[in-house]
């Protein structure tokens, strides 16, 4: 007996194919589980009020949960420090609003030695039937893991690694295409490819929210984080951390004091 050829489909019958398909599966059956399966990626979903509705195995247990429905109905202020919570939600929101993915978002995370861990997120919207969008779905990968399949970009570690270490003192786009052995061209390109963004506004963003984590302490002031950060005055710091924030630091330290009051 002969192998069997299905019929030629038009991509309208595949589609709806697919479709039927879709509405056959189980909610047992969530695509999320695979990721309980991939090393060094974390899935989460959230509904439209921003709250956790789905989350991988990685991703629950990093908070200390050690069941999916303990995270169900939270969100990002009930477990992320403030600063993070902030700027997680105005990512979210951009994508709600515009039913558009940010991709290869780099996000940041401070030990107690105050050096910064990378995170890499992608979030993409979730829509109903009538196309609306109704909520959120993303994957986190570390920046470590996220190496491992970024081999053409493998080049970039040093530069990446010296920003880690440097970005309060000062780093000139010159030093780090030395670093890496590539014209200040090529080493802006590359960083766009990889990151979204230029060198500069890469670590900007870093001194920007390091800046956010020294603001947080009562006993800081502004004109010495704007020092600290690098920045020449605290005129140019103002400038700078209000274009990224949307606050002055001044309301921004007021407003997270009276959060923690």
């Amino acid at each position: 007996m002969g192998l069997h050829h299905p019929t030629p489909q038009t991509q309208e019958e595949l589609l709806a194919t697919r479709d039927q398909f879709m509405r056959q599966i189980s909610p047992d059956s969530a695509f999320h589980r695979l990721f309980d399966h991939m090393p060094e990626v974390s899935f989460f979903a959230k509904d439209s009020d921003f709250r956790f509705i789905a989350a991988s195995r990685r991703f629950y247990e990093r908070f200390g949960f050690t069941e999916e429905k303990q995270i169900i109905g939270r969100n990002d202020f009930d477990i992320f420090p403030t600063r993070l919570a902030e700027n997680f939600r105005k990512d979210d929101e951009v994508v709600l609003s515009t039913g558009q993915p940010k991709l290869n978002i780099m996000e940041l995370f401070f030990t107690q030695q105050g050096i910064p861990d990378w995170f890499v997120t992608n979030k993409l919207p979730i829509f109903n039937r009538d196309g609306q969008p109704i909520g959120i779905m993303g994957s986190v990968q570390s920046y470590e893991g996220r190496k491992q399949v970024m081999q053409p970009y493998l080049q970039l570690d040093k530069a990446v690694n010296y920003i880690r270490q440097h970005f309060r003192t000062g780093v000139t786009i010159s030093e780090l295409a030395e670093l890496v052995h590539l014209s200040p061209r090529q080493l802006h390109r590359k960083f766009v490819e990889t990151f979204g963004s230029s060198p500069q506004a890469f670590i900007m963003k870093l001194r920007i929210q390091a800046a956010c984590e020294a603001l947080q302490h009562e006993d800081r002031q502004i004109s010495e984080v704007a020092m600290e950060m690098g920045f020449c005055d605290q005129s140019s710091f103002t400038q700078q951390f209000q274009k990224h924030v949307g606050l002055t630091p001044m309301r921004y330290q007021r407003q997270f004091r009276l959060r923690a009051g």
